[in-house]
């Protein structure tokens, strides 16, 4: 739940330096750029983040590939795609009030609507397709009656998202929910 006690602790939270995430950890920009975040409520700075380019995106697809290629969420069993897609949802639940405060630090919306929109939206994505996982099966097509044919589901490889300025936690979910919920790195 959120109150004005939460909001007023997060705001004077200092966000700090943040890293891109790449192969499972936190890296620099490879140029060592960063960039500062202005909250558009009081013009201040209130982060600075890494300035991630075509060096860090070419290194975030090759990483993807080879831990798609290796198979240990591709292949992984449904049921545990399916836990470890609940355990986010209920961590993005957790941290709701921390992710709602930043996002209005971030870009100016509303603190109800950052509450409901963003991060509970968000979690309630992710929760819907982890629950699809067990539920969406290969399909029988309609054929001639000497042939079977089967449709399979299977996961495509690395998938890139761009998520935009506003609402970029529920929108980023929309993306990456089915895109993890199938496998895709």
């Amino acid at each position: 739940m959120i109150n004005q006690d939460t909001i007023d602790t997060l705001r004077k939270t200092e966000v700090g330096a943040r890293r891109l995430f790449i192969d499972g950890a936190p890296v620099d920009a490879q140029s060592g750029a960063s960039l500062e975040v202005i909250s558009p409520i009081d013009g201040r700075p209130f982060a600075r983040i890494a300035d991630g380019g075509v060096a860090d995106v070419d290194r975030a697809v090759a990483s993807a590939r080879k831990a798609f290629a290796k198979g240990s969420w591709s292949r992984a069993a449904p049921a545990l795609r399916k836990k470890v897609l609940t355990k986010f949802a209920e961590l993005v639940e957790k941290h709701a009030p921390e992710l709602a405060v930043l996002g209005v630090r971030d870009n100016g919306t509303e603190i109800g609507m950052a509450y409901k929109a963003e991060p509970l939206s968000a979690a309630g994505t992710i929760r819907y397709y982890a629950e699809a996982i067990d539920k969406v099966y290969g399909e029988i097509a309609p054929t001639a009656d000497n042939v079977l044919g089967l449709i399979h589901k299977e996961p495509l490889g690395v998938v890139g998202v761009i998520v935009p300025w506003n609402f970029p936690l529920m929108i980023g979910a929309w993306k990456i929910g089915p895109a993890l919920a199938a496998g895709n790195s």
